[in-house]
């Protein structure tokens, strides 16, 4: 077994892998770059080297630096985690030259499966069913039309050493086809420096579903089930679980065994994920296969009870599998939500910063894989994940009621996070019910995701818990006067709740049922609420008639803010006499930025399409704005004339910096 293991990665990653080595009494090793200084996989390492600066292309992705780690710390093998150099042969060729065992599979199945297009052939070769399509290199965007004519819109291109959802492109007729190629080609030469696209089918009501295979170097391999994570925006995965509620045994099987028959082809060794595209009829195809440890792998662990971690470290080792086929079984229901640092109401921008407050849930069945800490920073040179969050359950409707609930308790401040977009995906009905394709987000948030459009099982719960703590502030105003309730003063009773902005109104009656317990009477439905809730606590946990509720707070001047079940409202408790003087005050209007072209995130400009002077029209390219290696492409919403451009190409952009300006 190896001494000292040392992580060529970041993050949760870093951290999920130190502490399975911790486990078995491995030593490890942290690298870092400047702006991970201070990050938690640093903290957690037995011994950490600086590797450069914090662009990944100057430290993570540096090969030599990477090498000279293990040699001053003494390393014997390497762990890659996902992403940077987990899928790159030349480090793996690199590592053997200087004894360093890599923990993953060999050159020869990485570079074959790396490259989309062999992958596709080598499948087809191995008795994979795999989607029709063209799978020799596209020469340029005609091509691209051309092709696309022959397979038939729609189609899909895709980056050949593309992954993460960069380079990939969906076209439904030929100038989405033009465009889509432009767009591919440089998201794939950005990110993997190829910038080969090839085209394929696109199916329609398509579901994504993986099988996680585990292989050793004495020719056994197994599969442990799969993953569906048909959930994705932009072609990057937001909810995964496992096992599919989509899927027969009889289907599982058949999906298995043809992975199996991938991996010996190309005699794999260590962790590996073939990934397949499902249609509403159950034929699924072969998408692709990822040679290492997959983001969403927890889950697969919680189904089957297996260690990933562990059993590629003991496959690189040389060790034999501990386990056949026949003794993998799939045991209760796993779901994984991926946070990220984004805002979903401003269409998922990126949002970096330090965490000032941070709180992750804690609960039966509730496991946090992150590389954050309060205090700590999201960086803008890397993924902005914060973490994942894994709830495991002894069938999916627990599984999903136990995100639902850490969802609720998971309190982050400092940055924009996806967690209200995360619970409306999980109370969503057609969630509940299964019913998953890979258009699922787009098809149920076509303007883009809104709190209004959240559904609430009670939306009277906020507007009690609303009530409930003015009772408690109301009633220690009057104590901190001397005024006690029942003595000199008496708190009103009586109130109206006013939520998001007047927008509606409740009227409440409130009361202390006893030390413990608060009554509030709302249209003729009595509301007990049992809680131990303090003044500064940003979590607000209560029994409300029986059922465990979790709701975050926040103060919002003389109002509050209130996060539950994915919706954010506002509310603010008054007396009847305010609430009706409420009605005649002026709402203050937003100033007008039609006449601008706004970054709608923080990124680079890579492309400045006018000047001043140009007459555009609706729908025209106007600038594309770079930012997590994705091209956002910024168009004009009217016709106009351009009488400003306040950005040059190169300039990295903060939120809502205006780019260009209008007649």
């Amino acid at each position: 077994m190896f001494k000292k293991i040392l992580v060529a990665n970041r993050g949760e990653i870093a951290c999920r892998v130190f502490r399975t080595a911790k486990a078995m009494g491995i030593g490890t090793v942290a690298v870092y770059s400047d702006a991970d200084r201070d990050a938690l996989h640093v903290s957690m390492a037995d011994e950490a080297v600086h590797i450069g600066p914090a662009a990944s292309a100057e430290s993570y992705l540096v090969i030599e630096k990477i090498i000279d780690a293990c040699k001053q710390t003494g390393a014997d093998a390497v762990h890659p985690g996902y992403g940077f150099l987990s899928e790159n042969k030349t480090f793996c060729q690199a590592l053997d030259k200087a004894g360093i065992a890599f923990i993953g599979p060999g050159e020869h199945a990485i570079e074959s499966m790396g490259d989309k297009i062999t992958s596709k052939l080598i499948a087809e070769k191995a008795g994979v069913n795999t989607i029709p399509g063209y799978t020799d290199v596209v020469r340029d965007s005609e091509h691209a039309v051309e092709i696309s004519a022959d397979i038939g819109y729609p189609v899909m291109l895709k980056a050949s050493a593309g992954g993460g959802g960069k380079g990939m492109r969906v076209a439904w007729n030929e100038e989405e086809c033009r465009d889509g190629f432009e767009r591919a080609t440089n998201e794939a030469r950005s990110s993997f420096g190829d910038d080969r696209v090839f085209i394929e089918k696109f199916i329609q009501e398509p579901r994504h579903i993986e099988i996680q295979v585990m292989a050793d170097s004495h020719g056994n391999v197994v599969y442990l089930g799969e993953r569906e994570c048909s959930i994705q925006r932009r072609h990057q995965k937001v909810i995964e679980e496992a096992p599919s509620p989509f899927l027969t045994e009889e289907v599982r099987q058949k999906m298995g065994e043809q992975s199996v028959a991938l991996a010996k082809a190309v005699d794999y060794k260590s962790a590996g994920t073939v990934e397949f595209i499902a249609d509403a009829g159950m034929n699924f195809y072969f998408l692709e296969m990822n040679t290492r440890l997959q983001v969403e792998h927890p889950v697969t662990e919680y189904v089957t009870g297996q260690d990933l971690v562990e059993l590629m470290i003991r496959v690189a080792a040389g060790e034999k599998l501990p386990l056949v086929q026949e003794d993998v079984t799939l045991t209760g229901w796993a779901m994984e939500t991926r946070v990220y640092a984004e805002d979903p109401f401003r269409n998922f921008m990126p949002s970096t910063g330090h965490l000032v407050r941070y709180i992750p849930p804690e609960g039966e069945g509730v496991r946090v894989d992150t590389g954050v800490y309060e205090g700590g920073e999201v960086s803008m040179f890397y993924d902005p994940m914060i973490a994942k969050l894994i709830t495991y359950g002894k069938d999916r409707k627990e599984a999903t009621d136990r995100m639902v609930d850490a969802l609720d308790g998971y309190y982050i401040r400092g940055v924009n996070h996806n967690i209200s977009f995360l619970n409306a995906l999980m109370v969503h009905p057609r969630f509940v019910a299964g019913k998953l394709t890979t258009n699922f987000i787009a098809e149920e948030y076509p303007q883009g995701f809104s709190a209004d459009l959240v559904p609430q099982d009670d939306p009277a719960i906020c507007v009690v818990v609303a009530a409930a703590i003015n009772k408690q502030y109301r009633d220690r105003c009057a104590m901190i006067s001397g005024q006690l309730p029942g003595h000199e003063y008496t708190p009103s009773s009586e109130w109206v709740v006013m939520m998001d902005n007047g927008e509606a109104e409740y009227e409440v009656s409130v009361e202390n049922d006893s030390d413990a317990a608060i009554g509030v009477e709302l249209a003729g439905k009595r509301y007990e609420i049992v809680t131990n809730w303090k003044f500064g606590d940003p979590l607000f946990k209560a029994d409300i008639n029986g059922q465990a509720v979790c709701i975050q707070i926040d103060v919002d001047g003389s109002s509050l803010k209130m996060f539950h079940r994915g919706a954010e409202k506002h509310a603010f408790v008054v007396t009847a006499r305010t609430a009706e003087l409420n009605k005649h005050m002026l709402v203050k209007e937003a100033p007008d930025m039609s006449k601008f072209l706004l970054s709608p995130m923080p990124g680079l400009l890579v492309k400045l399409a006018v000047k001043e002077g140009d007459t555009v029209k609706e729908g025209e390219e106007l600038a594309v704005v770079e930012a997590m290696k994705m091209e956002n492409s910024l168009r004009a919403n009217a016709d106009g004339v351009v009488v400003k451009v306040s950005a040059d190409v190169g300039d990295s952009l903060m939120v809502d910096q205006a780019i260009v300006e209008f007649e």
